[in-house]
């Protein structure tokens, strides 16, 4: 008796299990999940930048000729408001405070007598507590042979003077600052570009 051959069922083709691709345009959940944190960095940089500069800086333009070289007019430059709220003013400080004869107006100046010192110019020439006060801010040409009787800084106060010793009005004609009338520090001159940079 002859057997017939066995039928087997032939075997299913096999398939490749691939995920399906994204069509044009649509973004993957990897992608929006990149995208969002994109935008989170963005809105917290952006929302820091304000408060620092609200908080922190006042921008302001100078206006006159009394802090060359450093400072020109018309200048754009950044004021710390916080520097002197939790730290002291120092010898150099370039410091924006209102006149004190006009609170109306605000004045740039540096600061050169702390409270204590004995502040005296001789013929253009800083003397503090009996020691020339070494000035690479003042350049030759600004500078003038103006001479001031010795200045006893009261307590609060400080003797500011412009880095333009021929033009600057300041303590030698209006004598010395209350420290109260200052609402900040010179930091950075922002425009023009071509005078930017931190302001020392």
């Amino acid at each position: 008796m002859n057997e017939s051959p066995e039928i087997m069922p032939a075997a299913a083709p096999q398939t490749e299990n691939r995920p399906m691709p994204t069509p044009p345009g649509v973004s993957t959940p990897h992608q929006m999940k990149i995208m969002k944190q994109w935008v989170r960095d963005i809105v917290i940089a952006i929302a820091v930048a304000t408060f620092i500069i609200i908080f922190l800086y006042q921008p302001v333009r100078v206006q006159g000729t009394s802090m060359l070289p450093r400072l020109a007019d018309q200048d754009r430059l950044f004021i710390n408001k916080f520097a002197y709220r939790i730290g002291e003013v120092k010898r150099g400080d370039v410091v924006v405070f209102l006149y004190p004869a006009d609170h109306t107006k605000s004045y740039i100046k540096r600061v050169i007598g702390l409270p204590g010192d004995e502040v005296r110019v001789d013929h253009g020439r800083v003397i503090v507590n009996g020691m020339e006060l070494v000035e690479p801010y003042v350049e030759a040409r600004y500078q003038d042979d103006r001479s001031v009787p010795d200045v006893l800084v009261p307590a609060g106060e400080v003797f500011v003077m412009g880095d333009h010793r021929t033009v600057s009005s300041d303590s030698r004609d209006f004598g010395p600052v209350s420290e109260k009338l200052i609402y900040g520090k010179a930091a950075y001159v922002y425009w023009p570009v071509k005078n930017s940079g931190t302001v020392q």
